[in-house]
């Protein structure tokens, strides 16, 4: 059961907040200050702290320096009825998982607190999944079909095509294959068929012998007898001639090559993985691709999906990649707000995987505190659900809302009131009632927009 410490000196708000969250099957302590939580934290573990921000002796930011100190990794929610946006911004860089204003949404604090919650989770099923599958994060259903094909078909020695878009994964997939295998312990030659020469194709998967070619001034081993025993994995099948097609076949059908320019023939035995981010059978309507060699390929296919596919697997790439990257950038930009999470929630990727994780190196290598915020994620324009648009000038929007006239007959404060109705509502409709996005538009802050369209009873 996961462990929630409540402080707050509010009796009232601690008592709320144990009744809400022990019926959502949580086990909640309370404290009514910060030295009271320190002191049983002494002695106490739990999975999640809830703090007030504004509280007689300790700050709930003295708190969180304080337990951050101990548990880097401690979740620490900040709940305040004074919101400041100085505040909010100082609990977020210094290591606070998520600020949230009173009066809260119920809703709203659930799904922080699951959030929070499930973040360890995640890691412990991503170390789980990695002890078996090295380099692939995910624990979506969609994932969770892949590791076990993988477990299934790795023993064996038949062949496998890997087809998904650019970016998914592909390659990993088939070192997970390999991995798993009877020749695990072999050789794993990677050939990328768009990245040699189609005239220096034959020589390098088959090899060559001295004086077969100009420039062949000794003998050469091809990447095929390098995979003999072990596993050759050729991405982006598609891309192979007619004629390095009908030699690839004779390797699988008969196990033997034969190097360019020479008479003998060597006997092989190694396993293909192929991968394409091609139709195979468009490209075999389209006489392209040779119908008997994709299924002499595709013995067994596995489909990896886009990331837009498994958006449930976005937390854990994400976490991922800020340790991989804070390391490797020497920072310590462990966490990510989550405003910035829900930026990345609502974008397609139509990089996959590989963009994901150039947005977080960016984010990481721009990012100035320890946790990223949205400001640093940069995602192109074109493709990203949170682009704003442009809005009208408020001069030209006040003029729709009334007129010269009117304005000394209504008041100043109303005219402003509409006003803001108007632009939140003009907004909300520029995003497609996204309250995330609409929000950036009006350069005004996700709970203070919130806030005006519950204040303002905006639908």
């Amino acid at each position: 059961m996961i462990s929630i410490l409540i402080v707050d000196d509010e009796r009232s708000m601690r008592d709320f907040l144990k009744i809400l969250l022990t019926k959502e099957g949580y086990d909640v302590t309370t404290a009514p200050n910060g030295a009271s939580a320190l002191e049983h934290l002494q002695d106490n573990s739990c999975d999640l702290i809830i703090t007030d921000n504004r509280m007689p002796g300790m700050s709930g930011l003295d708190l969180l320096a304080a337990v951050k100190e101990e548990s880097p990794d401690m979740p620490v929610i900040m709940i305040t009825a004074f919101a400041s946006p100085n505040d909010a911004v100082l609990a977020m860089k210094n290591g606070a998982f998520d600020y949230i204003s009173k009066p809260f949404n119920v809703d709203e604090i659930k799904s922080v607190i699951e959030s929070a919650t499930k973040k360890k989770d995640g890691e412990n099923r991503t170390e789980k999944i990695s002890d078996s599958f090295p380099g692939i994060i995910g624990s979506s259903r969609e994932m969770l079909k892949i590791f076990d094909m993988v477990k299934r078909v790795a023993p064996t020695p038949a062949n496998v095509l890997i087809y998904g878009e650019s970016g998914t994964g592909k390659e990993l997939v088939a070192q997970a294959i390999h991995a798993n295998s009877k020749v695990a312990g072999n050789a794993f030659i990677p050939i990328t068929c768009s990245a040699i020469p189609e005239e220096l194709m034959e020589s390098e998967l088959f090899g060559h012998v001295k004086g077969s070619f100009t420039g062949a001034i000794s003998d050469k081993k091809g990447l095929f007898a390098e995979a003999d025993h072990g596993t050759a994995f050729l991405d982006e099948i598609g891309e192979l001639t007619p004629i390095i097609q009908t030699k690839l076949l004779r390797v699988l059908q008969e196990r033997e090559i034969k190097p360019v320019g020479g008479n003998r023939i060597q006997q092989i035995n190694v396993r293909i993985i192929a991968a394409t981010n091609r139709i195979l059978e468009d490209e075999i309507a389209a006489g392209r691709f040779r119908e008997d060699l994709f299924y002499r390929l595709a013995v067994v296919p596995i489909r990896v999906p886009p990331l837009r596919e498994r958006k449930g697997d976005v937390p854990l790439l994400v976490n991922h990649f800020l340790e991989k990257y804070s390391s490797l950038l020497g920072k310590e930009v462990r966490e990510i707000s989550s405003y910035a999470m829900e930026v990345l929630m609502n974008y397609n990727f139509p990089g996959n995987v590989r963009e994901l994780e150039n947005i977080i190196e960016r984010g990481v290598a721009l990012e100035s505190s320890n946790i990223i915020l949205p400001e640093n994620l940069t995602l192109p324009r074109s493709n990203s659900q949170s682009s704003q648009p442009e809005v009208e000038d408020a001069h030209d929007t006040f003029k729709a809302v009334t007129s010269e006239e009117e304005l000394y007959d209504i008041g100043l404060e109303n005219i402003i009131v509409g006003l803001e109705k108007r632009l939140i509502r003009h907004a909300l409709e520029k995003t497609n009632n996204s309250k995330m996005r609409a929000a950036d538009l009006l350069k005004i802050s996700f709970r203070s927009l919130r806030y005006k369209v519950k204040k303002y009873g905006i639908d």
